[in-house]
């Protein structure tokens, strides 16, 4: 059984086993128009201590955190969240609004989601048990890497983390029952600014686990809200996308 899930996630992330049981290494990003591009070699971590190492994804506001984990007889201890490391990432403290927590048989696809900007929603996610495959899209209208997306394996054995940052999209796939992510949000829930875009739109096109972490066929569960997302193309049209310049103005201010 073990060697099957080892096996499923080489698959999602084309990562080195070790990398992928610390669930740090993003390696896989798709464009619109493009074939999907593999990135092999690790990004340059921007903060790298004993206690915790940051790296930044390929879409600009968004890094990955792998934890030092401290085991012993009674069990294991980190730091998930430090205020310190996250101001020397992005240059201006987590403003935390709302804390958030989800449980998700295999297979459910929350995402994706966003909110208008200004504020917008940033998230600081973590993955307490189970695994999922956690996807960051960059849905900023002007941004270099509009359209693409970048994965992560959160799971309870690398107990990393991903930030995400206000005008990017979010969504995760669960891969095991009782899969449990926490996020700590910038701001309070706003249905009237809160928007999606379809998990599936093929213009995007990331590629869903079809597999779960034992190795067992897994098939996509979403909510009726998230079935009925329109595609980047329509939200493009509709124009309720976040702008990037616009975004990065936001971001500059608050800095």
């Amino acid at each position: 059984m073990a060697m099957a899930a080892a096996a499923a996630v080489e698959r999602w992330s084309r990562a080195p086993p070790r990398a992928a049981r610390q669930g740090v290494r993003a390696v896989k990003t798709s464009h619109i128009g493009r074939a999907p591009r593999w990135i092999d070699a690790p990004l340059p971590a921007v903060v790298d201590t004993t206690a915790v190492q940051v790296t930044p994804l390929l879409i600009d506001g968004a890094f990955a955190v792998r934890p030092t984990q401290h085991d012993d007889a009674r069990g294991v201890f980190l730091e998930w969240f430090r205020a310190d490391v996250f101001r020397h990432a992005t240059g201006h403290d987590l403003e935390l609004a709302q804390a958030n927590c989800s449980v998700s048989r295999a297979g459910v696809i929350r995402g994706i989601h966003y909110a208008d900007v200004p504020p917008g929603q940033a998230k600081y996610v973590t993955c307490l048990h189970g695994a999922a495959l956690d996807v960051v899209v960059d849905l900023r209208v002007g941004s270099p890497t509009f359209g693409r997306w970048h994965s992560v394996l959160l799971d309870d054995v690398g107990r990393g983390q991903v930030y995400v940052a206000e005008g990017l999209g979010h969504a995760f796939m669960a891969l095991e029952d009782e899969t449990t992510l926490v996020y700590l949000c910038s701001t309070g829930y706003a249905p009237g600014r809160e928007h999606g875009v379809d998990p599936f739109d093929a213009a995007i096109g990331i590629e869903w686990p079809t597999v779960g972490r034992d190795g067992s066929s897994i098939a996509p569960i979403l909510s009726a809200k998230d079935a009925a997302l329109p595609s980047l193309a329509a939200a493009m049209h509709d124009g309720v996308l976040p702008v990037f310049g616009s975004v990065r103005e936001f971001l500059d201010q608050r800095a």
